[in-house]
């Protein structure tokens, strides 16, 4: 399990590993406020990102928890939260 939080560019290797990116979408710019449907990533490739950040992180997430978080900086959130509890047991 990794002890650096997780940081929006975690997010974005993560993204572009699990879904890639879609023709026209800048993740070098400034995303973290963007809906993840405005750049271009559905439930599905979120779901598959969720999976790629369990399996690295050795954490779980809640797939509501995935849905609920609509822009790179909730996902970003939800995921230090969750590792926060799991160092913390």
């Amino acid at each position: 399990m990794a002890t650096n939080p997780f940081t929006l560019d975690d997010l974005k290797r993560i993204l572009l590993e699990a879904a890639g990116a879609e023709e026209g979408v800048d993740l070098d710019g400034d995303i973290l406020d963007s809906a993840f449907q405005d750049l271009g990533y559905e439930s599905l490739a979120l779901l598959e990102t969720g999976g790629h950040i369990e399996r690295e992180y050795g954490i779980s997430l809640d797939d509501d928890a995935l849905t609920d978080a609509a822009t790179p900086r909730a996902l970003v959130d939800v995921v230090n939260a969750r590792l926060a509890e799991v160092r913390a047991a």
